[in-house]
């Protein structure tokens, strides 16, 4: 599978290693443009290119960048695609945003507002990036981790949670793109390591933060 990759950060790279390492062929781009990503071909063994560039590319295209960035995205590219959505909101470091605070939407659903044609599903963002890179088992394994994800279209969670499995981890899958509030920050399963069924009980028992 061919997967472009939005924003070369740390969530990006490491997805990018990660995928790479499991025979995908991958992407890396950035808004400053492919030049200052040039160490990164011959490091991690990725491509590199524009956002737009990386969007035609992907089979599948993840987004990993900073929520006040997600109004320049190529939506036309995007178009139709299936998307992963790892991005997080943090005011401190976005701003505050009036739809995320007052519980009308969740980060999900914020940034397929600005995607309408793409199959957005939630996931990688409930792990930090260093566990994503050390913590995979193979399957069977009883203390596999597991990470969860929420969306709308099945293909785009058939894809995640084979991406999932293929890093060493097992999927729980939460529901619809709205349920994605179950794993945004700050709520007891974000960022923390569980097995499949101790996820699936912090998800079911989480409450949105009055």
């Amino acid at each position: 599978m061919k997967i472009g990759i939005i924003g070369a950060g740390f969530v990006g790279r490491a997805v990018a290693k990660l995928a790479i390492k499991a025979g995908h062929q991958v992407m890396l781009s950035n808004s400053r443009g492919p030049q200052t990503l040039f160490s990164l071909k011959p490091m991690i063994g990725c491509e590199i290119g524009t956002a737009t560039e990386a969007a035609v590319f992907g089979d599948i295209v993840v987004i990993a960048v900073p929520l006040t960035a997600i109004g320049q995205l190529p939506v036309a590219e995007i178009a139709g695609k299936p998307v992963i959505d790892a991005v997080n909101y943090y005011p401190e470091r976005d701003g505050q945003v009036a739809e995320l605070d007052s519980q009308k939407s969740t980060t999900s659903e914020y940034l397929a507002s600005f995607l309408p044609q793409a199959k957005v599903t939630k996931a990688f963002n409930a792990i930090q990036m260093t566990d994503l890179e050390s913590d995979g088992l193979p399957a069977g394994d009883p203390q596999r981790r597991a990470l969860p994800l929420a969306g709308d279209d099945a293909q785009t969670k058939k894809a995640v949670i084979a991406l999932y499995d293929a890093f060493g981890f097992d999927a729980v899958d939460v529901g619809a793109l709205n349920e994605g509030w179950r794993f945004e920050r700050g709520t007891p399963s974000y960022c923390v390591r569980m097995t499949e069924s101790e996820l699936r009980t912090a998800l079911e028992g989480a409450k949105r933060a009055q």
